[in-house]
């Protein structure tokens, strides 16, 4: 049996410092996805890989210095093709480099396909508490279109034996598909918070370059959503999801009060995160500074740059006052708790221009709580990009 709910560690509140694992391989590319995951009919040499991501972490460590690690999260990709004994390997490895309390949030991104839920309890035994499932859809005819490999019938086994196995549990639906009406979404979503415990993450559909979809879009062969109707579908998502118990806590997220996820909560907050695997990005405090990291995509080039010069580092810019105010402001923004005030002021300066926010709060795009924390209306949400860059300037 899992242990309790009660035994994960509270959220403080506080941004926290995490470790981003990214495991880049997948069984097949979905037309839609625009991630950095790579499909290989042979083999992955996980013995290989895993000495790798450790050696990496290595010099994480000695980039962020003593942390206390507040959660994990091994994404991909899809992480539920790694074997159980390689995710505890990982994991012995952050305990090794960083303070790891017992009861930290561990999350694994899986895919709801019978063979991978078949190892669930193998990453349960390795130390994993939260597994985020992404299943997409809950209908056949959408599922072949996005390009999964699972049924509905696949995704609802998993779902069940992840809520068996695992104190939380979370899964993922994409909507505004073509042709999908609002009364269908809303059935859709029904059906979705009968199966959830305490999370979903609910995520429209975007058409992003690079993506066979893209090409499909623009030769008119994939007709999404208009704006409005788009608009329309996440005001019904927002309504059925508040009056279900599980609220909107970020722009995409919903959950009951207490199950937010953790991880994601440290970008949100703009805490620190080390990010370790191909193409994973990273933001570590040196000082007044903050840097960002970013390492080598394509995973085998990653491999043969850790081996030989101990990280597949190829980006490590320090972000000054002003870059960090930005980023502050970009994703706290996103958040229903919306942004510490004070933090923003200490970075940036700066109190925001009173014009642009005075003009902001009479449309109704953005709100005070109190005067320490200034957060985005529902309105607000829909044009989270323009008040983002409003304020920022």
């Amino acid at each position: 049996m899992a242990e309790p709910t009660s035994l994960l560690l509270p959220d403080t509140g506080e941004p926290g410092f995490g470790i981003y694992i990214h495991w880049p391989f997948c069984a097949a590319k979905c037309p839609y996805c625009d991630f950095n995951s790579h499909v290989r009919h042979q083999k992955v040499d996980q013995v290989r890989f895993t000495a790798a991501f450790l050696k990496e972490m290595e010099r994480m460590r000695s980039l962020s210095g003593p942390k206390t690690v507040t959660s994990i999260f091994l994404g991909g990709g899809t992480p539920s093709l790694m074997d159980p004994s390689t995710v505890g390997a990982l994991l012995d490895g952050v305990a090794k480099y960083w303070t790891m309390p017992r009861g930290i949030e561990i999350t694994m991104e899986a895919n709801p396909t019978s063979v991978e839920a078949e190892r669930f309890r193998g990453y349960r035994a390795a130390g994993v508490n939260r597994v985020s499932l992404g299943v997409q859809a809950l209908n056949d005819a959408d599922l072949k279109f996005l390009g999964r490999m699972h049924s509905v019938e696949d995704a609802l086994k998993a779902v069940k034996l992840a809520r068996e196995i695992f104190p939380r549990m979370s899964f993922d639906l994409i909507y505004a598909r073509p042709n999908q009406t609002i009364a269908a979404w809303e059935e859709e979503l029904k059906q979705a918070i009968s199966y959830a415990v305490d999370h979903l993450s609910l995520y429209q559909l975007t058409i992003e370059e690079g993506t066979p979809f893209f090409g499909l879009h623009k030769a008119g062969k994939i007709i999404t959503p208009d704006e409005e109707h788009a608009a329309q579908l996440y005001e019904a998502t927002q309504e059925i999801t508040a009056r279900e118990g599980l609220p909107a806590y970020e722009v995409s997220n919903h959950a009951k009060p207490g199950a937010e996820s953790r991880h994601n909560l440290t970008y949100w907050r703009y805490g620190d995160y080390a990010g370790i695997g191909p193409g994973a990005h990273g933001r570590l405090t040196r000082g007044h500074d903050k840097m960002a990291t970013v390492t080598e995509k394509h995973p085998e080039t990653w491999l043969e740059r850790v081996e030989k010069h101990g990280d597949g580092m190829i980006e490590q810019d320090l972000l000054g006052p002003d870059e960090q105010s930005d980023e502050l402001l970009l994703m706290g923004l996103r958040l229903r708790e919306g942004v510490d005030l004070a933090r923003w002021q200490q970075l940036s300066g700066r109190d925001p221009d009173p014009e642009r926010e005075q003009f902001l709060l009479e449309h109704g795009f953005i709100e005070r709580l109190g005067n320490s924390r200034l957060r985005c209306t529902p309105k607000g949400m829909l044009v989270l990009d323009a008040v983002v860059a409003d304020l920022a300037c």
